[in-house]
């Protein structure tokens, strides 16, 4: 996959999941019930002690988290966006791996929304972590030919050659 597919399929990723941010942050102020084919099980994820954090929607935490994401993929792509993007893919996986123990272990009840979360979340991560170690997507035969390739240190005058 070239860098250029890589980060647009990461950049489709991060907006669905911003969507789906949105709509649970938009239920929780809204104070409606969530659509949801499952049920209750929504409801009861979203009315638990758990959809709030220190007194913050966790809905509100995860459209943070894909905000910063996105924007992240939106910069110029360097390095530090590139790990930038891994540190909060990792930190959201982790919060939404979190939040999938909770709803399995204490609440007993699956939000599909929060589950589709996860899931682009999970995606999101290895892509990241995979685009990351994959290093400077301007090296190589197709960058050297526009002239954008890292160029090797010109050898010193008067250096010896072989």
């Amino acid at each position: 996959m070239s860098a250029r597919a890589l980060r647009l399929t990461m950049l489709v990723l991060s907006v669905i999941g911003l969507g789906v941010a949105s709509y649970l942050t938009y239920i929780h102020y809204a104070g409606i019930n969530p659509v949801c084919t499952a049920g209750d099980s929504c409801l009861k994820v979203q009315t638990s002690v758990y959809s709030l954090l220190l007194g913050v929607p966790v809905a509100l935490m995860g459209l943070i988290g894909y905000v910063a994401i996105t924007a992240s993929l939106i910069a110029p792509e360097n390095e530090t966006t590139r790990f930038a993007t891994v540190v909060f893919t990792v930190v959201g996986f982790g919060f939404s791996a979190y939040l999938t123990y909770r709803e399995l272990f204490s609440i007993h009840a699956i939000c599909e929304w929060c589950a589709s979360s996860a899931v682009i979340l999970t995606v999101l991560m290895c892509l990241a972590i995979w685009r990351f170690l994959r290093g400077d997507a301007h090296t190589g035969p197709v960058a050297a030919a526009r002239g954008t390739a890292r160029q090797e240190p010109a050898e010193p005058v008067g250096a010896a050659q072989s």
